[in-house]
């Protein structure tokens, strides 16, 4: 017997129009309930490896549920004698890594959690290109948009929340521990949103700070496996703008043709 997620993927909210999108307490909800799961899973040396809206569920749409993390398909249980190096994942949220075929390691998943909450607060994808080729730049060169237009209405904290994962060396990325004491996820009563003169900052903010507020540890359950819901793709930029793209991830001799360093 499984557990219906009635609510399905949190994609759709990603794409739906402004007054049914997720706010940003929604976000910060379902971020703290993300990590709590992923915080979990790396504890016991294990990495998800394809974070991403599709593969987070929720039990109910309206009112909105808990979250419930799937698809471990691609999933990898690391350790300290030998390392992993693969290229998978789908290619909107893999990490620099990944492309350039260095170890995976539970940071890996963190940027793909950055990516992720950029998604579900903004309802663009920040990396992708008209082109795979493209997309892939972007991620090697950690070409993201935190401008005043993207960002409009969003709070400074969750873009320090998101700068502080999407950061090229996979060592200086928070970790799940780290997000949970962000203050982002611990102060949203008192959210305060960016002044104009401070959004159109560089975008390849490389923040390491660490944060002192306490973790919330909600119950959260992890489903190994689930028959995917129908609609799986790529995100395109801006809410008015998805569309679908089954194309399969290159093989390594294929992306190192296409990526250009």
């Amino acid at each position: 017997m499984k557990e219906s997620a009635a609510g399905g993927e949190i994609f759709n909210q990603c794409v739906a129009d402004n007054d049914e999108a997720f706010t940003e307490k929604d976000v910060i909800r379902l971020a703290k309930q993300i990590l709590t799961g992923v915080a979990f899973l790396h504890r016991n040396n294990v990495v998800h490896l394809d974070l991403k809206p599709q593969n987070i569920l929720l039990t109910s749409a309206r009112p909105l549920g808990d979250i419930r993390i799937v698809d471990f398909g691609l999933s990898r249980r690391m350790d300290n004698v030998r390392e992993v190096r693969e290229i998978l994942g789908t290619p909107e949220y893999v990490a620099p890594e990944v492309l350039s075929y260095e170890p995976i390691s539970t940071a890996t998943d963190m940027w793909s959690i950055g990516v992720l909450t950029y998604v579900m607060l903004t309802g663009e994808s920040p990396f992708l290109g008209d082109e795979k080729q493209q997309t892939f730049l972007n991620i090697s060169q950690v070409n993201v948009d935190y401008s005043q237009d993207t960002f409009e209405g969003i709070s400074s904290l969750a873009v320090d929340f998101i700068k502080s994962l999407l950061v090229k060396n996979p060592r200086k990325r928070a970790t799940a521990e780290d997000c949970l004491r962000h203050p982002w996820l611990n102060s949203h009563q008192h959210l305060h949103m960016r002044p104009a003169s401070s959004l159109d900052e560089p975008e390849m903010s490389q923040s390491e700070s660490e944060p002192e507020s306490p973790a919330l540890s909600p119950d959260l359950d992890l489903i190994e496996s689930y028959l995917m819901c129908p609609g799986q793709g790529e995100l395109k930029a801006g809410r008015d703008a998805f569309c679908f793209n089954e194309t399969q991830f290159p093989t390594r001799p294929d992306l190192k043709q296409e990526l250009i360093c």
